[in-house]
């Protein structure tokens, strides 16, 4: 197929959260007898992924569609993130434990309930967080490869590295790479993570990004032209 690049665009969240700059995406408007229209999103002069939509599509339609997919490969980012920290060093402790030291914990008596009840698959093998925020009892060595190769398949699907490859990146995409790392997760963790796990939460769309900058509100972003790219 033949993409019209006809003008630069911008995505910007009106939120005034967000530094870094707007969104923006090349490669519209099309002539009427293109069907389809391949659009390059930027944020700043980095490339984010390719979208394919087509001609027709209203500007409305379109924001809506780039606000998704940039805010759903930053919540597979996060879960990667975490995940990583997960197979290294186990659950997340209780908020009322994380930080404490060893005597501290002891001396005011706190114990980790969900210890017992989350325990990976073929059992555990200690490695101090020394962070202080998971519990140490990391996944053994297969089980900890099955949750890696997992993060870097998600990761891959959503990479900007799919511009150079020229792959347009989806929803679909999106909540293929969020399945496989749920299932991964599951396979190591059958009885589940605690409610408060920030990955378990992403799952449950109930994470909380109070106080960040790094997702474009759908109720405060807008699309527009700002550069002709050529004749």
């Amino acid at each position: 197929q033949e993409y019209f690049r006809g003008c630069s665009a911008e995505l910007g969240s009106g939120g005034g959260g967000g530094g870094g700059g707007g969104l923006r995406c090349l490669g519209l408007p099309a002539p009427l007898d293109v069907e389809m229209v391949l659009l390059h999103v930027k944020r700043g002069d980095e490339s984010q992924f390719l979208l394919e939509t087509t001609g027709s599509t209203s500007i409305e339609d379109l924001t809506l569609a780039v606000t998704r997919i940039y805010n759903g490969r930053l919540k597979v980012q996060r879960v990667c993130a975490e995940m990583e920290m997960l197979a290294e060093h186990g659950i997340l402790l209780p908020p009322n434990m994380q930080g404490l030291t060893d005597e501290q914990i002891e001396e005011l008596k706190l114990k980790d309930e969900w210890a017992e009840k989350c325990i990976p698959s073929g059992g555990s093998v200690f490695k101090k967080d020394e962070t202080g925020r998971r519990n140490g009892h990391a996944p053994n060595e297969k089980m900890k490869q099955v949750l890696k190769a997992t993060i870097d398949e998600a990761k891959a699907l959503i990479s900007k590295k799919q511009v150079q490859a020229n792959v347009c990146v989806n929803m679909d995409m999106v909540k293929d790479a969020l399945d496989q790392l749920h299932g991964a997760v599951m396979i190591v963790y059958p009885m589940g993570l605690p409610p408060y796990d920030p990955i378990r939460m992403e799952f449950e769309d109930k994470e909380c990004l109070s106080g960040t900058h790094v997702i474009i509100y759908l109720g405060c972003s807008s699309l527009f032209w700002i550069e002709r790219l050529g004749g």
